[in-house]
């Protein structure tokens, strides 16, 4: 499939073609769930934790003596039974990642570029390149309509265009190697250069 690819001036800069295998599929939603879900799980930080029955400030000493009381048999206060004892069976520090097949991953990834072309929501443009002025990038972004996206380059990301767009609200800038699934759904508009359509389409294949 052909897009057309513009500047960020909003002049025409020709066409490029997309390949359908990559950008020409009917997205799946179970498909991008999946591996969103995992990038999530991947990336919490699973450090919740409660206090056990051997961790609890509290006397360790006998409440009362087991017979004859007329109560229930205790030990001591750090049961998880009275208050201010320890919890049991709560969460403890772990890692919630699982795995997901490699194939798997990068099918989720086809999947998300094709949803975005699909929607109307993906653009091509010439070149990301700034001066490192954010007041320029940002006039421009305005212009060309840009509320919230995400700009994928090629295997570097240039240096300028990224001090420039580091303190515009809404506006991310990814090299090719960094795109994810969870990433590209975020944003309303996918913004990709000739130099990032040639390593996706590399890396993809």
């Amino acid at each position: 499939m052909k897009a057309d690819a513009i500047k960020l001036d909003g002049g025409k800069a020709g066409s490029v073609d997309l390949d359908d295998a990559i950008f020409g599929l009917e997205p799946r939603a179970d498909i991008l769930h999946r591996v969103v879900r995992w990038q999530r799980n991947k990336a919490q930080a699973g450090t919740h934790k409660v206090k056990t029955r051997s961790e609890t400030s509290y006397s360790t000493k006998k409440i009362y003596r087991q017979k004859g009381t007329g109560g229930a048999r205790h030990g001591d206060r750090n049961a998880p039974i009275f208050r201010k004892g320890g919890i049991y069976k709560g969460p403890t520090p772990r890692s919630h990642a699982h795995d997901l097949p490699k194939k798997f991953r990068k099918l989720g990834l086809k999947h998300a570029l094709s949803a975005k072309a699909q929607a109307g929501e993906l653009v091509v443009i010439e070149s990301a390149e700034s001066d490192g002025k954010t007041s320029v990038l940002a006039k421009q972004m305005r212009e060309l309509g840009w509320k919230k996206a995400l700009i994928i380059d090629g295997a570097a990301v240039n240096e300028g265009f990224a001090k420039a767009a580091a303190n515009i609200d809404g506006l991310d800038v990814l090299p090719s190697m960094g795109a994810n699934v969870y990433d590209i759904l975020k944003r309303e508009t996918l913004v990709l250069t000739k130099a990032g359509v040639e390593a996706l389409e590399a890396r993809l294949k």
